[in-house]
């Protein structure tokens, strides 16, 4: 992630962004962490993940929105953004099971 260093956003557990095939999901990285609702929208430069978000940050209510592309079949990239808050670009990749 670019707006936070990977001690952080390891902390509590390995960071993670999960979605079902409908569009929904669940996320945590660092001890923020919620739900996500979303769906594919179609762009210039191929199709996208768009997504609202609500959950935690540190115990404080955090809500906002993102997206994700894929860039390859194990390689994923986006973006969360908080309201009126924080906001940061990453880079995933799929885990090994």
């Amino acid at each position: 992630m670019e707006m936070w260093d990977k001690d952080y956003f390891n902390e509590e557990v390995q960071a993670y962004i999960q979605v079902d095939k409908n569009g929904n999901g669940e996320f945590q990285f660092g001890f923020v962490y919620g739900e996500i609702d979303g769906k594919i929208t179609k762009q210039t430069d191929g199709d996208r993940f768009e997504f609202s978000l609500a959950g935690n940050d540190e115990n404080d209510p955090a809500n906002g929105c993102g997206w994700i592309k894929f860039k390859d079949s194990d390689t994923i990239e986006g973006e969360f953004r908080f309201h009126t808050g924080d906001d940061s670009t990453f880079l995933a990749r799929r885990a090994k099971k």
